[in-house]
């Protein structure tokens, strides 16, 4: 700017009319510098932001935009202090004195040069601020997109890590489906092997069971023959069996026509001896019976006096008893004790027992008391055997007023 100045206090003057180009060229270069300087600034803030999946790319277009237009203000920079400068043209050869109004239109294009060169200065030190705002948000971007990168990167790794874990998992399932088909393929051999054994084992089994069947059948025949043969002989036993039994029955039936005629005649014998034996059995009845009637009336005789003999040994007991006995003071007429006494051959007691109570243990107890001191009973021995077996167990009824 100072050599500007200096040129111009050493400018001769000019034409008018060579004013009229320069201005508006400067200010259509401030224009065009102005929209560019709002561009950079409110362009970048109405962009959208980009999202993840294109942030990178869409950054970096960014960043070349940035410096592509701070390098294009630089340029309009220069471009603009050079079309600020005057014209440095060979001075003209002086002319004449110039006129009043020359030096005053000489005087306003100086003060219109410096007013354009103080608005270009202003403009070119905004231009420098709007590009040291365009570098350093140019810087900005720049970093987010580097951070932006990386953290893309570090994303683009992790997925290629899940993608190479989920790819070895993919392998290792498909070992795993490979090892399981394989062993369901070898399981399935082991099967048909298994099932095909089993088939042999089976169609041998058939084949020893036909064969057994076959040797049963055999053998069944074999024995039926042998039956059939059996049969056949035992048949011909049989026949002969027969035969020779038909024969002992002819010989037996005459045996027994011949016994039956003998037996026939034994029995007319021994008809013979019955009846002859009957009527000594009649005879001998006959005189049994005079016998039998005599010694009746003579046992009914003994038996008469065994009985009188009996009754008179048993009153002989009675009255003894009755003798000895010591009544209980309280025993009253009601009362009745039957006694069992059973004596000795000689007529000797030997026991005494309480067959039917009396109810009151003094009185039972008097009653066998009076029996012991009555015995021994010597008249037994007087009696007969038979009398004295019939005796020597007998049964004494007990009441206050008498026993029998």
């Amino acid at each position: 700017m100072v050599k500007g100045e200096s040129h111009m206090a050493v400018k001769p003057p000019r034409d008018p009319q060579d004013v009229g180009y320069t201005w508006p060229t400067i200010l259509a270069v401030a224009v065009h510098l102005l929209v560019i300087v709002f561009s950079l600034i409110k362009l970048p803030s109405m962009s959208a932001e980009p999202d993840s999946s294109s942030i990178v790319q869409a950054t970096f277009v960014s960043t070349e935009t940035f410096t592509d237009q701070a390098q294009q203000v630089t340029e309009q920079q220069a471009a603009m202090n050079n079309a600020a400068e005057p014209d440095v043209t060979e001075p003209e050869p002086p002319s004449d004195e110039p006129s009043a109004e020359q030096q005053a239109a000489e005087a306003a294009a100086a003060q219109r040069e410096a007013e354009a060169a103080a608005q270009a200065a202003e403009q070119a030190e905004a231009l420098e601020q709007a590009q040291a705002e365009a570098e350093a948000q140019a810087q900005r971007r720049a970093e987010e997109a580097e951070r932006l990168a990386e953290q893309q990167e570090a994303e683009a790794q992790a997925r290629e890590a899940e993608e190479q874990r989920a790819r070895d998992e993919a392998e290792a399932q498909r070992q795993r489906e490979a090892e399981a088909e394989r062993v369901r393929a070898e399981a399935e051999a082991q099967r048909q092997r298994e099932a095909e054994e089993q088939r042999e084992r089976e169609e041998e089994a058939q084949r020893q069971r036909e064969a057994e069947e076959q040797r049963e059948r055999e053998e069944e025949a074999q024995r039926q023959r042998e039956a059939e043969e059996e049969r056949a002989r035992e048949e011909a036993e049989a026949q002969r069996e027969r035969e020779a039994e038909e024969q002992r029955q002819r010989e037996a039936e005459a045996q027994r026509q011949r016994e039956a005629e003998a037996q026939r005649a034994r029995e007319a014998e021994a008809q013979r001896e019955r009846e002859a034996e009957e009527r000594r059995a009649a005879e001998a009845a006959e005189a049994a019976m005079q016998r039998q009637l005599a010694g009746e009336a003579e046992a009914a005789a003994n038996a008469q006096q065994a009985q009188q003999a009996a009754n008179s040994f048993i009153n002989i007991v009675r009255r003894a008893v009755e003798q000895a006995w010591l009544i209980p003071p309280a025993a009253s007429d009601s009362m009745s004790a039957t006694i069992q006494v059973r004596l000795g051959p000689s007529g000797e007691l030997l026991a005494t027992s309480v067959v039917s109570s009396s109810g009151d243990s003094a009185f039972d107890r008097s009653a066998m008391q009076a029996v012991e001191h009555a015995a021994p009973f010597s008249e037994l021995r007087d009696l007969a055997a038979e009398q004295q077996r019939t005796l020597r167990q007998f049964n004494l009824r007990f009441t206050p007023g008498d026993v029998r």
